[in-house]
């Protein structure tokens, strides 16, 4: 069972659920490809998580169609995705779809962002972020 609460400017995550992923791995990288060249934040899912943090610098957006801060940090987030090219991966991850990975690295409330290196987390935001801000936590990571 998923309960989830609003809570004015920020969303909270009380309890996340899991939920599965219909798409083959195949077909998950695939996206993920197209989407990087296109200029934009990556969609990730539980099925590719491990494999897309595996390496580098890679930011990741935890967030959910609701929630209405995440709503405006994802164009936020294809901004830095646009900056950035690909000096770092930008990603997102879905909380109703991959609610186990979000679970595991203990987000909370969303949107959360995390850079990872090298597969690690190493920097969080909660909150809505700025692109400069983001920018700036990413080159001192590269």
């Amino acid at each position: 069972m998923r309960m989830l609460l609003k809570t004015g400017v920020a969303c909270a995550v009380v309890a996340l659920g899991v939920a599965g992923c219909a798409r083959s791995a195949a077909d998950a990288a695939e996206q993920t490809d197209a989407t990087a060249a296109a200029g934009k934040a990556q969609e990730l899912s539980e099925m590719n998580f491990k494999a897309q943090t595996a390496q580098g610098v890679v930011l990741v957006d935890f967030w959910a169609p609701w929630c209405g801060p995440c709503r405006t940090q994802g164009p936020i987030v294809d901004r830095v995705a646009g900056q950035v090219g690909d000096k770092a991966k930008i990603a997102k991850l879905n909380v109703d779809k991959a609610g186990g990975t979000a679970q595991a690295f203990g987000v909370r409330s969303i949107p959360t962002l995390i850079i990872f290196k090298d597969g690690e987390p190493v920097k969080r935001f909660t909150g809505v972020t700025q692109a400069d801000v983001l920018v700036k936590a990413i080159n001192e990571l590269l």
